[in-house]
């Protein structure tokens, strides 16, 4: 049985929209879910949405990778989910689940850091320009750096203009 939801939150068939993007890693899941519920009860729904609104809309969870993460977390015995009022089950998180997110933390760490850059760089990519000029770079360096035999001096002229660029873009008001 734990198998199947141990299978259940590796596996994310369609995540939002289709894309195959891998949000979390294995088991990241369930302590994103433990630290969402480390700051109040909530239910199913609910942690769908936070997850999406942590993400900024570039992961959102599906129903079929929640569910079978939420029975794995109170297997555990790391949650609690308490009668249906409203057609919604309260999920709470129990002393054993905030012992286990305290364990974690410099793992909860690494995912918002990794969250936080991935979202930079989404919002970039949202912008018509950047994405036109990002696009360009990336097409320009490789059919400079893959197409064509370049020497050392031409390498190192390359790399000179992308760390200008960057001191550059570091250095804007």
């Amino acid at each position: 049985m734990r198998h199947h939801h141990e299978r259940a939150d590796r596996e994310h068939p369609h995540q939002g929209g289709g894309r195959r993007q891998r949000f979390f890693g294995h088991g990241e899941l369930r302590l994103v879910i433990l630290y969402l519920l480390s700051s109040n009860a909530s239910h199913g729904y609910e942690l769908i949405k936070a997850i999406e609104s942590l993400t900024q809309g570039n992961y959102t969870p599906s129903p079929g990778v929640i569910y079978p993460t939420l029975d794995y977390l109170q297997e555990q015995g790391f949650i609690t989910v308490g009668d249906e009022e409203n057609g919604r089950r309260t999920i709470a998180i129990t002393p054993q689940g905030l012992r286990w997110l305290e364990e974690s933390q410099a793992q909860i760490a690494e995912i918002q850091e990794r969250i936080r850059v991935r979202n930079v760089g989404y919002q970039l990519r949202r912008n018509p320009q950047m994405k036109r000029a990002l696009d360009n770079f990336k097409a320009v360096l490789d059919l400079r750096v893959n197409q064509g035999e370049l020497s050392a001096a031409q390498l190192k002229q390359i790399i000179g203009i992308i760390d200008r660029a960057a001191l550059d873009i570091s250095q804007l008001d």
